[in-house]
């Protein structure tokens, strides 16, 4: 039986890895602008104005190219400060940036600089986060990174291109959370008991937060367009999006990951329960994971707060340095929409923990539930057997 199960695992693993290439939304009309790496040799500042912090102006700079064609030719790039800090860059020698080049006669005529080339560092740390799940979770460290990368495809090839198409927010953001869920979950436990728990518990707590969110929502006239690069994303050609139903199903897809979190937490200590309690009765089990999931809820619950807050760090610095109400700062639109994202979360939390307790307790002692009834009939069969 141990061996059936592993293999329809692995075969869940390879028909997602399948349909992961092979059913993609259609997004061949997204044109992508071609970057290529360069160093930067040489500044010149002359046309820069700073000040205090923020830089307006075209800096010029010398750079060399280290890929493609043009490898090692030297061409100037310009790069333009808005005297925004969040958003631009200030280059130096020595840094390794991006550039759109504009090309002549197929010669280099001049560059734009994009950004600064952090690629290299993102491939250490993410190296530092597989070695160190591997050394602790070994087999269990495998699975996940592949939830992980399969989590990531899905989003970025079936999500975002879905939501961009114009396809209703909520619905399709909860047909692709149950995807997810499904893929996390069973390639984690596998198809066992425990996955299934965690699965049923994990959704049907979601889309209670989604009707809460819905509802609240309305009622405090959150529009989404507090979500970050809203307005960017409008006026760049996406003016029919719904942004009101995208900050609702944002807060749903926020609180996914921890309501798996603790759909698995509860699920597994229930198990753990049932193998060395092979006997226990089904509301005692409930009850067991109930309390588990007390625990589980208690920090949980704080830590979607400390999540979200830490995004709004400097705005709460800004409200305590001009001494701002606490009127004014609860019915500022930004953290009205964070209030709403951090109580709907945490709603849709405390739901998924006696959820997962109810389905696990259930799942885990019917079988132990019809060998009793089995034998009650088979008792009263022999006690009573009419002669």
């Amino acid at each position: 039986m141990r061996n059936i199960k592993l293999s329809l695992t692995f075969l869940l693993l390879f028909l997602t890895v399948i349909g992961l290439f092979f059913l993609e939304i259609n997004n061949n009309n997204i044109e992508r602008q071609a970057l290529i790496k360069a160093k930067v040799i040489g500044t010149d500042d002359s046309d820069v104005i700073q000040s205090s912090i923020a830089r307006i102006g075209m800096q010029e700079l010398t750079v060399r190219i280290l890929e493609d064609k043009h490898q090692g030719e030297q061409v100037v790039a310009y790069n333009t400060l808005q005297g925004k800090p969040s958003l631009d860059n200030y280059y130096n020698v020595g840094d390794t940036i991006l550039v759109a080049l504009q090309e002549q006669d197929n010669k280099l005529v001049n560059a734009n600089a994009v950004d600064m080339y952090r690629n290299n560092w993102e491939i250490i740390l993410f190296a530092l986060f597989v070695l160190l799940l591997l050394i602790y979770a070994k087999s269990i460290g495998i699975k996940a990174i592949f939830s992980f990368i399969a989590s990531l495809y899905i989003i970025w090839k079936f999500l975002i291109p879905g939501l961009l198409a114009g396809y209703n927010p909520l619905l399709f953001s909860t047909l692709i959370l149950l995807i997810l869920s499904a893929i996390i979950l069973f390639s984690i436990a596998g198809f066992t008991k425990k996955g299934l728990a965690s699965f049923i518990g994990t959704v049907v707590g979601l889309m209670a937060a989604s009707g809460i969110a819905v509802i609240f929502g309305n009622k405090m006239s959150l529009q989404g367009m507090t979500v970050p690069y809203a307005e960017t994303l409008l006026f760049s050609g996406n003016i029919g999006l719904d942004m009101k139903h995208i900050f609702y199903a944002a807060i749903v897809i926020g609180a996914s990951g921890a309501a798996m979190d603790i759909a698995m937490d509860i699920s597994a200590s229930m198990e753990e329960i049932k193998i060395k309690k092979p006997d226990i009765e089904i509301w005692e089990l409930i009850r067991s994971g109930f309390n588990v999931g007390r625990a589980v809820i208690g920090t949980m619950t704080t830590t979607l707060l400390l999540a979200y807050s830490g995004g709004y760090l400097t705005l709460m610095m800004l409200f305590l340095s001009q001494n701002t109400s606490y009127t004014r700062m609860l019915n500022y639109k930004v953290v009205a929409a964070e209030l709403l994202r951090i109580v709907t979360g945490s709603i849709g939390l405390v739901l998924v923990a006696p959820i997962t307790a109810i389905v696990a307790g259930w799942i885990y002692t019917v079988e132990l539930r019809d060998i009793k009834v089995k034998k009650m009939i088979s008792d009263f069969s022999k006690n009573y057997k009419v002669k």
